[in-house]
């Protein structure tokens, strides 16, 4: 059975009766409506309302492996729940813990993931540079800034050089994008103005499809590479992210900007920060989930593959590498 993302937008709580699970919202005239959920359906949430749940919701998620993704009032992530881990390999767990305090062997893995993303990003604004024209000087200063990649010595100089890589291409999208996304600078909290709001919702997306990702693997999500493992976050999720998200989030909003899908009507302006609207949210997450239930023919495999699972492959390859069994090659779109 093919399971879905599942995302709730409204206020409300989720009550359980046995073995039935419903989301209770007062709608707009004040009267209770309750909707049951495809427990059995549903890949993970995504939460964008103030939700409240007893512990047999929670009991019960577990139970099917369902991970939550909060998302605050202005769209961005908060957090997640995290089932109990159901694919366990300690002896992956001590490699994966090697390769982060080998420095040697945590530097490659850091520079495959900016490479990756660098690729990506390349690919980007060639398939514009088809369409847009002029964008031949961006792509030349990013290929220069990628050639400098296996030249670093450490994760922050390397960081430093995704940073300029990020600051070109998101320049660039001035001659991508009609006058009135201007993109100035990047701002992520709060995001200042239409585009950057796009980017901050965009990544966050990204960002906890693949900690859904990782978490049906036997990779621990919190032993990262290229980012620093801290205490309040899952790292290597944003590792793996940062190849994924001109994939996937850079290019929903080239389609809803360049064909006016999206708007100034679908933004809220307050004091210094631009945040999308219920319905500019709905708009995002409805084109977000096209993309992930995308398919194309995986060269590798010989048959087609979502884009969704283009993300757990991914994982897959970086646990070969752990485990010694494959170099690992970062995804790079290759159509």
């Amino acid at each position: 059975m093919a399971k879905v993302n599942f995302y709730i937008n409204k206020n409300g709580i989720l009550k359980r009766k046995q073995n039935t699970v419903y989301f209770v919202r007062k709608n707009e005239d004040g009267k209770l409506e309750k909707k049951i959920l495809p427990i059995e359906k549903i890949y993970s949430i995504y939460a964008y309302g103030r939700i409240s749940f007893s512990s047999g919701v929670v009991s019960y998620f577990s139970k099917f492996n369902i991970p939550i993704h909060f998302f605050n009032h202005y769209g961005f992530y908060e957090g997640s729940f995290y089932p109990r881990e159901k694919l366990v390999s300690g002896d992956l767990l001590i490699k994966q813990a090697r390769s982060y305090i080998d420095y040697r062997k945590r530097l490659e893995l850091a520079k495959k993931f900016v490479f990756g993303a660098a690729e990506n990003i390349v690919k980007n604004l060639q398939y514009y540079e088809r369409t847009k024209g002029d964008l031949k000087e961006d792509i030349s200063k990013i290929k220069i800034l990628e050639e400098k990649i296996n030249r670093q010595k450490d994760i922050y100089n390397l960081m430093g050089i995704e940073g300029n890589i990020r600051e070109t291409y998101y320049q660039s999208f001035n001659k991508i994008f009609p006058e009135n996304f201007n993109f100035d600078k990047r701002t992520k909290q709060p995001p200042e103005n239409m585009l950057n709001c796009l980017i901050s919702f965009g990544n966050s997306l990204v960002y906890s499809i693949v900690l859904s990702e990782i978490y049906n693997t036997q990779l621990n999500p919190t032993i990262s590479y290229l980012h620093e493992p801290s205490e309040r976050r899952f790292s290597l999720s944003l590792d793996i992210s940062e190849i994924f998200k001109p994939f996937i989030a850079d290019r929903i909003i080239f389609k809803l900007v360049n064909k006016k899908m999206i708007n100034e009507n679908h933004f809220v302006r307050e004091l210094n920060y631009c945040l999308l609207n219920e319905k500019g949210k709905r708009i995002f997450l409805q084109e977000y989930d096209n993309r992930l239930k995308t398919t194309i023919k995986h060269r590798s495999l010989g048959r087609n593959v979502s884009y969704q699972r283009l993300i757990r492959l991914e994982c897959y390859k970086l646990t070969k590498h752990l485990l010694g069994i494959a170099e690992y090659k970062p995804f790079v779109i290759w159509w």
